[in-house]
């Protein structure tokens, strides 16, 4: 069985569960280590002090967060962005066998590299199926209030297997 008490984590589920639950602490209690390209963390701290989750990442000193930049395959870096580039090269590399990425295409190129995913829902479900307490309702609504994109599918999924009344009453 793959190890997934180790993550790279890409900088769109760092910016949304900051929006979700205010913090980082989720990876802590769910993963050993937690890794951050050090493509991601210049994406996190590019906005500058004042940008939204640099100071919850900042804070966040037990994540691990590379200081030199990665030799990124030619295929990784003309197929997705930097971060998602990183977060698999940085996966590979390292032999964590799984990543945590959002994006879909960032999410195809993983598999094809024989990578586990997760995404910013997957963690969250975890979390609650672990007993951490929160309303995934609440957490979908403060992650849409900052901007963080979810489409439809993902929110009513995410709802249904958090055992919440989804927003349409339906489970997908």
């Amino acid at each position: 069985m793959p190890d997934t008490k180790r993550i790279v984590i890409n900088t769109g589920p760092i910016i949304a569960l900051v929006a979700a639950l205010g913090d980082l602490k989720v990876l802590r209690l769910l993963y050993i280590e937690v890794i951050v390209p050090f493509e991601v963390c210049q994406e996190i701290l590019t906005g500058g002090a004042l940008s939204f989750a640099v100071t919850q990442f900042n804070e966040a000193d037990w994540l691990k967060k590379c200081p030199n930049t990665l030799e990124i395959s030619h295929y990784l870096k003309n197929s997705i962005d930097l971060g998602e580039a990183s977060v698999i090269q940085m996966a590979l590399n390292e032999g964590c066998r799984i990543v945590c990425i959002d994006e879909t295409v960032g999410r195809r190129i993983a598999k094809l590299n024989g990578l586990m995913l997760t995404g910013t829902v997957g963690i969250l479900l975890r979390a609650k199926k672990e007993g951490l307490s929160f309303s995934m309702k609440d957490a979908i609504q403060r992650m849409i209030s900052k901007g963080v994109w979810l489409g439809e599918g993902v929110i009513d999924f995410a709802l249904y297997h958090a055992g919440e009344k989804n927003f349409k009453s339906t489970p997908i």
